[in-house]
């Protein structure tokens, strides 16, 4: 993720416009679009309608019920609500719309926009719509203007994808959690504060068992240290400290444990004679 692509002034290449991107009607038509297409594999789409009310301002949705069978999160509550109350609704007010889009797109087609292409002619992996960039290490551009999302509850904007892993954490989908991680490595052009709000926010919603996300963060800080290190907004955030900057702690201690063992490979084996006497 962002691997050699940050410049001075605590970002990357060019800065990312944010905004509240579920307002743009283009994000809007792009969505529905794919929803106009086939059903998901297996699938007929004959069960019952599922309705959703989302967020605080109670944004509407509604999906098929065996396609919402493939998260244990949905089967269960769909299962607990309709023999209680008898009614195919879920109310999730501490649900973002935007990222609950994401999800019920992921759960129809297997990805959700921007979506994940292969690129046949370089043989890697893009994203769809991805801006150019003019980083000759990153030639072609690997970002996207789908790089951050507005979160209410945090009344800030953080990577998308991200929030979309927390989500699928919270959903047990984990496939959703392997793509979304995969997309957030593609992406460039994220400024430090950026990343750094992301990281505290995938760390309060993902549980201290989590290997991938977590991790993700911590790599990234280290293998862009000297860019971290000149952050004030690095140094803001490590003052007021948490879980990810011991955890911080501990992977640099890793690594350079991990460096001295390597020069200790390509070190001369000392002498008999040159080894200190024990009395």
């Amino acid at each position: 993720m962002f691997k050699r692509s940050f410049r001075t002034n605590d970002r990357v290449e060019k800065t990312v416009k944010l905004k509240k991107s579920y307002r743009d009607p283009t994000k809007l038509a792009k969505l529905q679009k794919s929803f106009d297409q086939s059903p998901p594999a297996g699938s007929t789409l004959t069960s019952p309608i599922v309705t959703f009310t989302v967020g605080k301002e109670g944004r509407l949705f509604a999906a098929h019920e065996d396609v919402l069978t493939m998260s244990p999160f949905f089967a269960a509550a769909c299962r607990g609500q309709y023999l209680e109350a008898g009614s195919k609704r879920i109310d999730l007010p501490d649900e973002e719309p935007e990222i609950f889009s994401c999800v019920l797109e992921y759960l129809y087609k297997g990805d959700y926009y921007p979506r994940l292409l292969h690129n046949k002619r370089r043989n890697s992996w893009e994203l769809e719509d991805a801006v150019s960039s003019p980083n000759p290490e990153n030639p072609g551009g690997r970002g996207s203007i789908e790089a951050t999302t507005y979160i209410s509850s945090v009344r800030e904007h953080l990577l998308k994808d991200t929030v979309i892993y927390c989500a699928a954490e919270k959903y047990g989908l984990e496939e959703l959690k392997r793509l979304a991680l995969k997309k957030q490595g593609l992406q460039s052009g994220i400024e430090v504060a950026t990343i750094l709000r992301s990281a505290r926010y995938a760390y309060d919603n993902t549980p201290d068992t989590d290997s991938r996300l977590r991790a993700h963060y911590l790599a990234l800080i280290i293998r862009c240290r000297k860019t971290f290190k000149r952050s004030g907004t690095m140094q803001t955030e490590m003052e007021s400290g948490g879980k990810l900057f011991f955890d911080l702690f501990v992977a640099l201690c890793n690594h350079v444990d991990d460096i001295v063992e390597i020069g200790y490979v390509f070190l001369p084996s000392p002498r008999l004679t040159d080894l200190p006497q024990i009395y």
